[in-house]
């Protein structure tokens, strides 16, 4: 699908690796709408992008449908949803303490990256599915992002890994189930990237993720992720898979 003049959805677009896809994408020529729990941020972003901000809780069925209608409302019916929405949190399972990690950390972790993107998908896909093919029979891409801890889950990222292992799960049924209709499935699964998760991290920390990657040995730049993301939309054989994107990264235990 060419992205110019296409409306778009990025969920979680406000930072990071969203952020920086919106950026690509207006690039491309797309009509964004910049999806985030964080409105301020959005509405930062979309003064300096020309971006449309709009407040979402992904979780939330009634502030999703809100979102969507506002973003057809102004940038016309969305053929692409790009989600990056997300949280991360670590927390053993026992202490050494012995103090059992909450249950309500392993539930907020999985109903954010695994029920809420599944919850945005099933939103956008039902609009989706009313739209004209394109000249290549196709409606619509969905691009997901998960994790590199989704295959080699740390100590403590019980709930992260399983909530990033369920997005990597859904992606070839998704594109099964959405095939008949044309809109492609596609998941890209990050390893360390400098994003404000690892920003707030101390210098010598940095040092030491980036000398864990093979190659190339430094963090992942975000417009790396974002060009992927592109691609995958413009590239009609890419459906089903989810891809590494990580050089070469294989995370240790701990």
């Amino acid at each position: 699908m060419k992205l110019k003049g296409q409306s778009v959805i990025v969920s979680g677009g406000a930072s990071g690796l969203g952020a920086e896809t919106v950026r690509y994408l207006i690039d491309a020529g797309a009509h964004v709408a910049i999806l985030d729990v964080n409105e301020q941020a959005a509405q930062q972003l979309a003064l300096e992008t020309g971006g449309v901000a709009l407040a979402c809780d992904i979780t939330d069925t009634q502030s999703v449908e809100v979102a969507l209608d506002a973003a057809a409302d102004i940038n016309g019916p969305a053929r692409v949803l790009i989600n990056c929405a997300g949280v991360a949190g670590a927390m053993r399972l026992v202490s050494k303490d012995g103090d059992l990690v909450p249950l309500e950390h392993f539930s907020r972790i999985v109903n954010i990256n695994l029920i809420g993107t599944f919850n945005i998908i099933r939103l956008f896909a039902a609009r989706v599915l009313k739209l004209e093919p394109l000249s290549d029979d196709e409606r619509g891409v969905i691009v997901c992002t998960a994790s590199v801890a989704a295959y080699d889950g740390q100590v403590g990222q019980e709930a992260y890994a399983a909530s990033k292992g369920g997005v990597v799960s859904l992606t070839l049924p998704l594109a099964r189930d959405l095939a008949q209709f044309g809109v492609r499935v596609m998941t890209i699964a990050p390893g360390f990237f400098k994003t404000p998760l690892v920003n707030v991290l101390p210098p010598k920390a940095q040092e030491t993720l980036a000398a864990s990657i093979p190659f190339p040995r430094r963090l992942g730049d975000p417009g790396e992720f974002a060009a992927l993301a592109l691609h995958i939309v413009n590239n009609l054989s890419l459906n089903g898979e989810t891809i590494r994107l990580d050089g070469a990264l294989r995370l240790p235990p701990r």
